[in-house]
């Protein structure tokens, strides 16, 4: 991958923060747009804006057709069997949402167990918090080594009873990689179905829905270059077909009477209302432009070197604390400075131009629980960023810990 040149499309990296060159390492929260996505948006708004799957006019037919040939995209980038079984959400909260609410309300009874991990982002551990509240079922969570992973000594034992495993394929915070393609055959073969939080997987990393026999799989688009507003929820036919949709109205009915209704075939039964045309039109473009650099391997190619060297880099640094396994480890890096509040060091560091994240980054039961701390700064990754980042990131957190050491 030709980085230098790849940078040249993303047109916010060319600017300045507080006088500094931006070097942005908030990856994990959202990424940047390389300027095919923007222009993509911006040609739907100036050509062939109007709604989906209503008009016969010229206009309405080109957006509709736009709209289904990004699915169609969408589909086919995670190995996919059938468009129709790419549902377009918000993004991957919602999707998650809607398994919990739209299966686990139908399917989940008192004692039934749903299995967690210690590493969930709120998306994938309060929606089955609040689905088992109304269903009566319990919340197991599959326990942790000491370097973050899963201690699959255990699974055969987490397993028993389990009617749902709903899992990060990467941690947000840790940057553990979840072993799914174990996990996933033992959960069918004990009853359970699997749910796939791939917000963090997807975007980084090759992800096949059919490979890997997934029963749903979640992501957002704003995590993988496309814009914000727009996600996707995969679901195994059988699976989808079952469900009641979440939400009524628009173009989610097949016909409807004063006294009730019947829902359209799928992936509409789930899209009530106007669906976001404009932004599945830009999660397409980012499918194209990810293909076009080399594809899901080749980001996972530079990010393993990336996240390699920041903890060569971050190890000479005194006072830090990086949590997580060395490896394989998602491109991020959690870590703290000392006893400097993590606020404080994302501070000093935007101060130099440099964008990372800081708090509890969504996982607050982790960070209270497992690793016994408030908050974390994290550093993410993603298919611009250079070893370049990196040192100023170390360069600026070595000015944080100067300034400190004598504040403190």
């Amino acid at each position: 991958m030709n980085i230098e040149k790849i940078r040249q499309d993303f047109p916010i990296l060319a600017r300045e923060v507080n006088g500094k060159p931006l070097v942005y390492l908030d990856n994990a929260a959202t990424t940047q747009k390389p300027r095919a996505v923007i222009d993509a948006i911006a040609r739907y708004y100036e050509t062939i804006n109007a709604n989906v799957h209503r008009s016969i006019h010229t206009l309405g037919e080109a957006a509709t057709a736009a709209y289904e040939e990004a699915r169609a995209k969408v589909a086919a980038f995670i190995g996919a069997p059938d468009p129709a079984t790419c549902v377009f959400v918000r993004n991957a909260s919602e999707a998650l949402n809607l398994v919990a609410y739209a299966w686990g309300l139908d399917h989940l009874h008192p004692g039934d167990v749903v299995l967690l991990t210690p590493m969930e982002h709120h998306s994938n551990l309060v929606p089955w918090q609040l689905v088992a509240r109304r269903t009566g079922a319990r919340l197991r969570y599959f326990p942790l080594l000491p370097d973050g992973t899963l201690d699959m000594r255990r699974l055969d034992e987490m397993l028993d009873g389990v009617k749902v495993v709903a899992i990060a394929h990467a941690s947000n915070t840790l940057g553990t990689i979840n072993p799914i393609e174990r996990i996933i055959p033992a959960a069918h073969a004990a009853g359970a179905i699997v749910v796939v939080d791939g917000a963090q997987s997807v975007p980084h990393m090759p992800v096949d829905v059919q490979a890997l026999d997934a029963d749903f799989l979640a992501f957002s688009g704003h995590k993988m270059m496309g814009p914000m507003g727009i996600g996707v929820l995969y679901g195994k036919r059988e699976l989808l077909e079952r469900m009641q949709p979440l939400l009524g109205g628009g173009e989610m009915i097949r016909s409807v009477t004063y006294e009730g209704a019947t829902w359209n075939d799928l992936p509409w039964k789930f899209e009530a209302g106007t669906p976001n045309v404009a932004g599945a039109v830009g999660l397409a473009a980012a499918v194209d432009y990810i293909r076009a650099i080399g594809g899901p391997a080749a980001i996972r190619e530079h990010e393993e070197a990336l996240v390699r060297y920041a903890l060569e880099r971050l190890a000479e640094l005194p006072d830090v604390t990086v949590y997580g396994p060395r490896e394989p480890r998602a491109g991020l890096v959690a870590f703290n400075l000392g006893d400097v509040h993590p606020h404080d060091v994302a501070t000093v560091l935007d101060g130099e131009g440099i964008a990372i994240r800081a708090g509890h980054h969504c996982t607050q039961p982790l960070h209270r629980e497992v690793l016994g701390v408030p908050a974390t700064n994290r550093a993410s990754f993603y298919v611009y960023n250079t070893e370049e980042d990196i040192d100023r990131l170390v360069a600026g957190l070595a000015r944080a810990r100067e300034f400190f050491r004598h504040v403190v």
